[in-house]
């Protein structure tokens, strides 16, 4: 909100400069936003009186003037305004006059010239030339009384300050010049001058019929009739320039006088032509399909969700937000009706964003106006209109139906003090409340506060906390450093960070990606399998209904977002949250009761295995060049894979991670039926894991260099064609007579025999079909001394026993 610092200090003057009474509004929580003054700097402009006006020898559009400006001598100015005419006084720029800066950013200088052959010694100025107005059309016509040769800016009070206001919602109170003076009041120790509005002398009883249907929707409506008014008039001076200070234009005088009692008092209000209302007026909601052309041309369609005035006809205006066309005043407008209510702010709150556009009147409207007030201003602007248009005035109707009740509220001092953190009485606390007008009731250690109507926000205890706050001040609160000790959170050695984690992905050849934790319900379905995911109560999008437990779907939909766009590679990853139902999860500083939020990382490959060669040729990505990439991430820890099935991936192409036999995620190849539904030429390959068990890493621990060589021995093992490597090998690190001796065992071969051609007969000791042969290296060693083969054969001898016993396995003859 803006208004010239005059006109605040009409109703409280305190002894303080325009920077310290900005300082305190905005201390006292009123943001002063800007403090500018009315024009910008300008030097040697002076007030003229042109005394003649020629027409230019050489120019059809231009007069040659003669102007005097206090000067000693008239001046000889050429001016090409239209309305340049003998006897008015303008701004007049002497030689040397340095005027406001122009679109380039510089100011414009005024030097003697000639204009078509005729010497000029000025310029006579418009109000758009000092950025006094957007007005082109001609000169800035001032008072007759001017002094000429004045100074302009003395004249025009030029250098008044202008005060814009930052506002929150809560503060809707200061949405006037009379709000903030009360609030500069109670602020400073100033008196608060409160004009006394006499009522208007009625001159008939006659009034409108007014009907209110919806008393929730209008707790109060006042209004009186004035006949006889001379809407042809101007508009005084002294009312276009403060309205012009407060960023509003003038109209006509009735809606002049509407807008200046609104910015004034905070109260809007509306004037009906009266001989153009058919019938009485009526106030209730909407009905649907009603039409109702608004004063400034836009025709809406409202329904029972938006409150309207109507007459007997059709709807005249849309409740506490701006009136219709087809009663507003006009130049023959001779009867009005003055109209102020009070409407609820929940039934204006949101309907000028429905229908694109805002008004000061429903801006104050869906904050809060005092109700107790209508009556008083019907008589101001009743009084301002037959001083300005003339008239006479009815009897008032005023219709009380449904106003808010003062509901008492109760501060505690000790609370006060201990919200606010610093040491507070009774006392103080009564003094701030008081000096904002509060009826004050103390008790024991506490005040009880009945708001005034033109408090809305005070509701709880704390808007009171923040009443004492702020009128003791807030730069007096004392600043008291935090008690809590500060230590720094050390991450402990066998942890890397996250970071790290993220490093060592992309250094894989991997991209990061962020995407939203909200997700798709039947993506939870079809590849995660959970049919009870957490749902948001509010989604932003409708396709964002659930929170996630799987981060496979999100990098799904990257990959499509990609593949959309042709490129021919894609190898993205994901660190993130996820969300799973656990009744045994409490609630804590960083948990939720009943759900599981752990950290997941995961990452999809798709296209080409490594970049495009030289030759064109490139080897599709497939799972062994995902398991390979998560053994890289998870080393030096080695983990092992299981055979497992999992929702979202290729039944016989995916394993489950283990970390020391615990299970810590899952790598494989998109299931064929995903990859279908999601239109994908290949399938993508991927891998999902706990970030805890990427992020551990076990501390080394120093160990001697071994003195003694190693011994090995390699055996092939005949086993049937269903025996795994993985098998293999935990039967072979099973053997205890091994155990202390084995250091390494590694399958160097796998020999499988050719199928025999019809009538052929295998050899002796051949494999059999169905067998294959398995090559193992094994190595021994000891930190005492170097082994004999009287120590390693019996251990050979027992690892080729446990193969033969547990997996049916020979020695390869």
């Amino acid at each position: 909100m803006q208004f010239p610092e005059s006109w605040l200090r009409e109703f409280c003057n305190p002894p303080l400069d325009s920077a310290a009474l900005a300082e305190t509004l905005t201390m006292g929580g009123f943001e002063v936003e800007e403090r500018r003054p009315v024009a910008p700097p300008f030097t040697r402009i002076v007030v003229g009186e042109i005394k003649e006006a020629v027409q230019h020898p050489n120019a059809d559009r231009l007069r040659v003037c003669q102007v005097d400006a206090g000067q000693g001598e008239l001046l000889n100015i050429v001016c090409g305004a239209p309305n340049a005419r003998v006897g008015i006084k303008v701004p007049c720029a002497l030689v040397g006059a340095e005027l406001p800066p122009g679109e380039d950013g510089k100011p414009f200088l005024i030097k003697l010239g000639k204009l078509r052959g005729v010497e000029s010694q000025g310029m006579l100025c418009s109000g758009s030339e000092l950025k006094l107005s957007e007005d082109h059309g001609g000169l800035l016509e001032l008072d007759a009384d001017a002094p000429i040769g004045a100074d302009v800016r003395d004249v025009l009070k030029l250098d008044e300050a202008l005060l814009t206001l930052k506002l929150t919602p809560n503060l809707a109170h200061g949405l006037s010049v009379y709000g903030v003076a009360r609030e500069l009041a109670a602020l400073t120790g100033a008196p608060l001058k409160t004009p006394a509005i006499a009522p208007v002398a009625t001159s008939f009883n006659d009034v409108l019929p007014v009907k209110v249907e919806a008393p929730e929707l209008c707790g109060r409506f006042s209004g009186r009739i004035v006949r006889g008014v001379n809407t042809q008039v101007a508009t005084p001076a002294w009312m276009v320039e403060r309205l012009a200070r407060c960023g509003q234009r003038s109209v006509t005088p009735l809606v002049d006088i509407s807008n200046y009692v609104m910015f004034e008092y905070g109260q809007p209000s509306h004037i009906f032509d009266l001989d153009k209302i058919h019938g009485g007026l009526t106030v209730r909601w909407g009905k649907a399909g009603e039409q109702l052309k608004l004063l400034n041309g836009t025709t809406i369609t409202v329904d029972d969700k938006v409150g309207v005035i109507a007459d007997d006809r059709e709807v005249e205006s849309l409740a506490g937000i701006m009136g219709g066309d087809a009663t507003s005043v006009s130049d023959d407008t001779r009867n009005i009706y003055v109209e102020a209510a009070f409407w609820w702010p929940e039934a204006v709150q949101g309907r000028s964003r429905r229908f694109n556009f805002s008004t000061d009147a429903g801006h104050r409207y869906e904050r809060g106006v005092d109700p107790s007030r209508s009556v008083e201003i019907i008589e101001r602007i009743t009084q301002l209109v037959i001083d300005i248009c003339g008239g006479e005035a009815g009897k008032m109707d005023d219709q009380t139906l449904n106003v808010p009740a003062a509901v008492p509220v109760t501060l505690r001092v000790a609370r006060a003090a201990r919200v606010i953190g610093m040491p507070l009485t009774q006392a103080q606390c009564a003094d701030a409340l008081s000096r904002l007008g509060f009826d004050i009731t103390e008790g024991e250690g506490t005040l009880t506060v009945t708001p005034p109507p033109h408090r809305f926000d005070l509701l709880i205890e704390e808007d009171l906390i923040e009443e004492v706050a702020r009128l003791i001040g807030f730069n007096n609160l004392p600043t008291t450093a935090p008690l809590a000790p500060i230590t720094a959170r050390v991450r402990p050695e066998a942890q890397r960070s996250r970071f790290a984690v993220r490093r060592s992905i992309a250094a894989l050849g991997y991209q990061e990606t962020i995407n939203f934790s909200f997700v798709e319900a039947h993506w939870e379905q079809d590849l995660a399998g959970n049919a009870n995911p957490v749902k948001l109560l509010n989604p932003i999008a409708s396709q964002m209904s659930v929170m996630r437990s799987s981060l496979i779907g999100s990098l799904l939909q990257v990959l499509k977002f990609n593949l959309d766009r042709k490129a021919p590679r894609v190898r993205v990853f994901e660190l993130g949250r996820v969300f799973m139902r656990d009744d045994s999860v409490v609630t804590t500083d960083s948990t939720v009761r009943g759900v599981n939020q752990p950290m997941r990382v995961a990452g999809l490959a798709w296209g080409d295995a490594g970049e495009s060669r030289w030759d064109g040729k490139g080897q599709r990505v497939d799972f062994y060049d995902a398991k390979g990439d998560v053994e890289a991430l998870l080393a030096p820890l080695v983990p092992s894979f299981e055979p497992a099935e999992h929702p979202a991936l290729h039944p016989g192409r995916s394993a489950c991670v283990l970390i020391d036999g615990k299970r810590i995620g899952f790598v494989g190849e998109l299931h064929p039926r995903w990859r279908q539904k999601w239109d994908f030429a290949q399938a993508p390959v991927l891998f999902e894991l706990d970030l805890d068990a990427v992020a551990a890493r076990p501390v080394p621990v120093a160990q001697p260099v071994p003195k003694h060589q190693a011994v090995e021995r390699d055996i092939a093992i005949v086993v049937p064609e269903a025996v795994t490597h993985d098998a293999l090998m935990q039967t072979i690190r099973a053997v205890v007579p091994a155990q202390g001796l084995l250091r390494d065992a590694a399958l160097f071969d796998i020999y499988r025999p050719q199928p025999l051609r019809d009538g052929a007969v295998a050899a002796p000791g051949a494999l059999a079909q169905g067998e294959k042969s398995m090559a193992v290296r094994l190595s021994f060693q000891s930190d005492s001394a170097t082994l004999t083969d009287e120590q390693v054969e019996p251990a050979v001898r027992a690892i080729v026993e446990q193969l033969g016993a547990k997996l049916g396995g020979r020695l390869r003859g």
